[in-house]
């Protein structure tokens, strides 16, 4: 190979680089998006197996507070759709990883399986990849003794 084949391939793969925080801005958007308008809409079919009890008992709870899961799907939707057109996205990344968290810590304490964990999995990747590639916006809210203006 000569010099001139290695600097292409170089800035190929640079220019593909450049464009992984997009892409996974807009999985992340989709995933959040469609899962948060299925919980207006339900268009998604529900699991053919039965819950787990607890992960039964749980989704009750909040069904019961005839709030929560509107709450939890509007966040996803509002997120979705921030990071689908890119406006306030380390705002929605903020907003968005307590649901995070939570989707994690239901699929293992509550209803492990593989298939189940997956997406939450993979949206919690992409989720720590994007935090990192706008962790710059985040150095102001991280002064340990902040004092007011």
């Amino acid at each position: 190979m000569n010099d001139t084949t290695n600097q292409t391939t170089v800035q190929s793969s640079r220019s593909f680089a450049r464009h992984l925080p997009t892409i996974a801005r807009l999985l992340m958007g989709l995933g959040f998006f469609v899962f948060g308008l299925n919980g207006f809409l339900q268009f998604m079919p529900p699991p053919k197996t039965p819950m787990p009890e607890g992960a039964a008992a749980f989704a009750g709870a909040m069904m019961k507070t005839g709030y929560m899961f509107k709450l939890v799907a509007g966040t996803q939707l509002l997120v979705g759709v921030l990071l689908l057109l890119n406006r306030f996205v380390p705002l929605a990344l903020v907003l968005i990883m307590p649901v995070l968290v939570n989707i994690i810590a239901f699929h293992i304490f509550l209803s492990p399986s593989a298939s189940a964990t997956a997406p939450g999995a993979i949206l919690m990747a992409l989720e720590l990849y994007l935090a990192w590639a706008y962790r710059g916006y985040y150095r102001s809210v991280l002064v340990a003794r902040a004092k007011p203006a």
